[in-house]
């Protein structure tokens, strides 16, 4: 073997010393940002992308030193006691025994609160699987009655009502009724009842009890309990209604010169700003691990769409996570958590799963979530999953558009959004409305690439990185380097002279620190 091909392998061996060595501590960053369970390095090009691991949110930016985690396991410990009577048995869980529901839909059939997008057929099915959703939970019958106001105290006129009772009377067994509006006031939950002789649920009632039932963690757990904050006030007021009427006027409580009244809203509102208190801890220690994150340079990507369309499946498709389980139901996800993937240049990225949204959520329990709903601002790129087989596809699209405009998010994350419509397999023939939207299906893959490479395009615009070509000397600790801090795309050895030609996609911070450390370095940008 000659001097020249001898000298060609041990520089072919250096370089592949290199890759290595900087892909595995470029795996460890990734999987300390998304608490994988193992480092692996990025796959090649054509090959489906690895990453494991749970990856809760909570996680994200890896574990600090020995000390920090000391402290915050302290502060924990200390905040543990007053989390658990926070979290304490609501006054509102409907508990866990069995229901037999009629849902009733109110169909307006004009004025203001008619809806132009949907028709009652479409709306009683939604609501229909909301109760579907619930352990134990049966649809005895489904009925919709046409209303001129939906906000009277009877919500019908009296014809319609009665006609509506008499049904509901006639069913054996029934143990409530879902009444399909936002929220009712108090007043008409009292007389329906009254009149029904069962328990009357509006929708603030039951996707509340569907999160309650959802909710993993102590977050989700908080935040649910201040959406029932509302809930308790209004029953509070009809309970004081009706302690007056019995007794004739209200009574203060014995020594204390409060009413009734004053004592427990007292009590609600000091609850409200504990768990206000409580939930602001979190956004706090979120913004410290957004700081360590953005330090890492991964961008960050936010998967969003309406409940059900197909957002976890899409994740774990992109991701290869073989621990995601997407189940075909309402709210499966109320938990933000983040999963690792790689794009097709091989630039690592974090995927953000989110709550779904849903048609006519009272504003409230909108707000109540807009602690974890923040977290989209600070993404680098929003993908918006739609349903592109629901019939209702163009409504559910309204109202995901309209809660990110609530979340006064950045107008870039707006304007740079990528659409995708899922599910069409199911479609014998699609016809895409939408110029720009992307067709898939995340179940069986299709276009999964395509939508890899416009999510790479947008990144690369919105992230302001950069694909520069660097000369390194195969000798020196460049190439290893660039590993580590940036994505190499090519290597092209120059053995000749000891040295390579890479190719890399690297962010302003890497690329300040590259120059600091390297200043002798040759860079070509394009």
């Amino acid at each position: 073997m000659g001097p020249g091909r001898l000298s060609q392998l041990l520089l072919l061996r250096c370089q592949r010393a290199a890759a290595v060595l900087g892909a595995v501590r470029s795996a460890r960053a990734l999987s300390a940002a998304v608490h994988l369970r193992a480092p692996q390095r990025p796959p090649a090009r054509g090959q489906p992308a690895r990453a494991g691991g749970r990856g809760e949110w909570k996680r994200l930016a890896g574990a600090g030193g020995d000390k920090e985690e000391e402290e915050e396991e302290k502060e924990d410990e200390d905040d543990e006691a007053e989390l658990e009577e926070l979290l304490g048995p609501s006054p509102l869980a409907l508990g866990p025994g069995a229901q037999r529901v009629v849902v009733v839909h109110p169909d307006v059939k004009w004025g203001p609160k008619k809806s132009t997008l949907t028709k009652a057929e479409l709306q009683i099915a939604e609501a229909v699987a909301l109760v579907d959703t619930l352990h134990n939970w049966t649809v005895l019958d489904k009925i919709i009655i046409p209303t001129k106001n939906p906000d009277k105290k009877f919500v019908f006129g009296k014809g319609n009502f009665q006609i509506l009772t008499e049904k509901i009377k006639k069913l054996p067994h029934v143990t409530a009724v879902f009444l399909n509006v936002e929220r009712m006031s108090s007043v008409t939950k009292r007389e329906l009842e009254d009149a029904w002789g069962v328990k009357v649920f509006d929708r603030y009632t039951v996707v509340l009890h569907i999160f309650r039932c959802n909710a993993q963690t102590k977050e989700a757990k908080l935040q649910i309990a201040l959406a029932e904050i509302p809930l308790l006030r209004s029953n509070l007021k009809n309970e004081v209604s009706q302690l007056d009427q019995q007794r004739g006027g209200s009574r203060y409580i014995m020594g204390s010169g409060e009413t009734f009244m004053e004592t427990q809203t007292r009590i609600l509102k000091e609850k409200e700003l504990k768990l206000r208190n409580a939930l602001e801890k979190l956004r706090r220690k979120r913004s410290l691990l957004r700081t360590q994150r953005k330090k890492r340079e991964f961008p960050i990507i936010s998967v969003m769409g309406y409940t059900n369309c197909g957002k976890t499946t899409l994740i774990k498709a992109l991701t290869g996570e073989a621990e995601l389980q997407p189940r075909d139901q309402l709210f499966a996800t109320l938990d933000i958590t983040a999963h690792a993937g790689y794009l097709p240049s091989h630039m690592a990225v974090i995927y953000v799963d989110t709550i779904g949204f849903l048609t006519d959520l009272p504003h409230n329990l909108v707000e109540s979530f807009s602690a974890t709903l923040e977290e989209v601002a600070y993404s680098d790129l929003i993908v918006h999953v739609r349903d592109i087989t629901h019939p209702d596809t163009i409504l559910q699209k309204a109202t995901v558009l309209s809660v990110l405009k609530n979340l006064n998010l950045p107008n870039h994350l707006l304007d740079s959004m990528v659409e995708v419509h899922n599910k069409v397999d199911l479609i014998e023939r699609y016809n895409p409305t939408e110029e720009n939207a992307l067709a898939i299906s995340a179940l069986h893959g299709h276009g999964l690439e395509e939508l890899k490479e416009e999510i790479e395009k947008k990144i690369l615009i919105t992230t302001g990185k950069k694909i520069i070509t660097v000369n390194v000397n195969l000798e020196g600790p460049q190439l290893s380097w660039l590993y580590k801090e940036a994505t190499v795309q090519e290597v092209e050895v120059l053995p000749e002279d000891g040295t390579a030609r890479v190719k890399v996609i690297i962010g302003n911070s890497a690329f300040g620190k590259y120059k600091n450390l390297f200043p002798n370095s040759k860079i070509c940008m394009p």
